[in-house]
Parts: C-alpha cells; sequence; structure tokens
C-alpha cells in the first residue's frame, strides 16, 4: 500500500482513469457490433449512423491515448470495407 500522500492520490487517480478507459473501450467495441449487425441486416441508412457514431468514438479515443492511432484506423478500415462490400 501506498504511503506518501503523493503516491496515494497517484493510486486514487490511476483508479478512475482506468475505469474511464474501460467504459470507453467497452462503448467502442458495443458501437463495432451495432454496426456490424447493421450491416449485415442490409440497412443502408441505419448502417451509414451505425459507423459514424463508431468513426467518431473510435477518433475520439484515439484522440485521448485511450486505444492506439493504429487500431483507431484499424477499426474504421475494416469497418468502411464491410459497409463498401455489402453495398
Amino acid at each position: 500500500m501506498a504511503n506518501h500522500k503523493s503516491s496515494i492520490k497517484r493510486a486514487r487517480q490511476t483508479i478512475v482513469r482506468t475505469e474511464r478507459n474501460r467504459a470507453i473501450k467497452s462503448r467502442i467495441k458495443t458501437l463495432r457490433k451495432n454496426a456490424l449487425t447493421a450491416i449485415e441486416s442490409g440497412d443502408a441508412e441505419a448502417a451509414s449512423k451505425a459507423g459514424a457514431a463508431l468513426s467518431s468514438a473510435v477518433d475520439k479515443a484515439a484522440k485521448r491515448r485511450v486505444i492506439h492511432p493504429n487500431k483507431a484506423a484499424n477499426i474504421k478500415s475494416k469497418t468502411a470495407k464491410a459497409l463498401t462490400a455489402k453495398a
């Protein structure tokens, strides 16, 4: 356990940040599933909206360094590829 005042605060901050990052990553996974489901259903408008929402969330996560920018690019690319292949 941390003994110094500053290390106690750092431990507390780490817990908060970890929870926040976990929530962001979970949201991205959910949006990705929603986008792929919309693409598979054949509804072009819903797929387009889901893809845009995913793209926005991924860009924000990459900007905040929750995920690596290259991973963000990979997620967006694979989703766009699936969307154009189905269209």
